[in-house]
């Protein structure tokens, strides 16, 4: 039997889709949540303990500790999937062929090579590469009227993205990032599954980050809803047929243009100007269950197919999809909650630092809004229990 490493910073939804195919799967991961399937190749960098905490991921991980933690599995496996958290360009060269999904991303995950690639046929916001705050406050200087964010030049989930103000306080630590036109508006993103020769869009959906919720500024991925309709979308849009049928073309035009395989995602964001073309994420994404709970699919297995040069036939999808992440709104050790539509669970007695993620709930629904209304509740519910649930010291 084929050997098959999944590798990454969650590898729990993957897991439970790999293990209903012909591979011995291997998997290394930086969380250890107790609803993972335990296998028996596996390893994992964050051991969570009774009464000790999971510290801040941001501080914490480090794709490179995956990667050497992981180097036996990679020396004996025949195929690897990166999930998010690690790129191909980590592994060695001798390495990446073992790849099932995209080798070559640098011009997509490094965000101004992607810019200056797409910025005279697309819609983009304006952007500059800077290496201090005093070569981004004089960019600023010149554009009085334009507000902009600064982005860490690669990375994912909305992690280390700030607004740029005037008070020069901001520290770069010496890395390179983008300061980019921030664009208001919806956040919208294309799901694609694409082969050497053919590249076809699966589904759009809603994407939502903490500002969507209120949490003013902060740029931080907290999930998805899909598919996308006039419902789904939770605002007044003229045209939803238009909007999706132009996501559905550009997106598969900019796989296309950048040879990229697998599954891989687009993400937008619209507003009375039209549909801007923020990033692509070349790999997995974070809609994964969304989409097999929607759709009644393998999606692991649609990418892995799709790398293989075959794009699956889609059903139509049968329910409304909503995932939602939960950061936790205090300090608190985790208890068992009794509800059946969360996932990603701590392990009993851990301790999750104040705005950390805590959990994810994912439910599905015929009607968008009875599904809205489940998965605010549980959120609701999750929030009120960890209030209660702070530890003593």
């Amino acid at each position: 039997m084929e050997k098959l490493l999944l590798i990454g910073i969650d590898t729990r939804s993957m897991l439970n889709s790999a293990l209903k195919l012909e591979y011995d799967i291997y998997s290394t991961s930086y969380f250890s949540t107790s609803d993972t399937p335990i296998i028996k190749n596996q390893k994992i960098v964050l051991k969570e303990n009774d009464g000790e905490s999971c510290g801040i991921f941001e501080d914490n991980f480090d794709s490179k500790s995956i990667l050497e933690l992981s180097q036996d599995y990679i020396d004996e496996v025949d195929y690897i999937i990166p999930i998010s958290g690690v790129s191909p360009t980590d592994f060695k060269r001798s390495d990446q062929k073992k790849i099932l999904g995209n080798k070559n991303v640098e011009n997509v995950e490094n965000k101004f090579k992607f810019y200056n690639e797409i910025k005279n046929e697309f819609l983009t916001p304006l952007t500059f590469c800077i290496s201090d705050i005093d070569e981004a406050l004089e960019i600023k200087n010149e554009y009085p009227k334009v507000q902009f964010i600064l982005k860490p030049l690669q990375g994912s989930g909305g992690y280390g993205i700030n607004l740029l103000n005037n008070d020069g306080n901001l520290k770069l630590n010496g890395d390179k990032f983008i300061m980019q036109e921030y664009v208001t508006g919806i956040n919208l993103s294309s799901s694609v599954l694409s082969s050497e020769n053919e590249s076809k869009t699966i589904v759009n959906s809603r994407l939502l980050t903490m500002n969507d919720l209120g949490n003013k500024n902060s740029f931080i991925y907290i999930g998805n809803i899909l598919p996308l309709t006039d419902k789904s979308i939770m605002a007044k849009v003229d045209d939803i047929d238009k909007i999706t049928n132009e996501m559905k073309s550009t997106s598969e035009n900019l796989i296309d243009r950048f040879n990229l395989i697998g599954s891989n995602g687009v993400d937008y964001i619209l507003n009375e100007k039209g549909l801007y073309v923020i990033e692509i994420n070349p790999r997995i994404q974070g809609t994964f269950e969304c989409v097999e709970k929607a759709f009644g699919i393998n999606m692991l297995e649609a990418h892995i197919k799709a790398c293989q040069g075959k794009i699956i036939d889609m059903p139509k999808a049968k329910y409304y999809t909503y995932k939602k992440i939960v950061y936790s709104p205090t300090r608190m050790r985790y208890v068992p909650l009794n509800l059946d539509n969360i996932y990603d669970l701590p392990h009993v007695g851990s301790i999750t630092e104040k705005d950390e993620p805590l959990l994810t709930i994912i439910d599905k629904d015929t009607d968008f809004e009875k599904l809205f209304e489940k998965v605010e509740l549980t959120s609701k519910i999750v929030n009120e229990e960890s209030r209660k649930a702070q530890p003593d010291a």
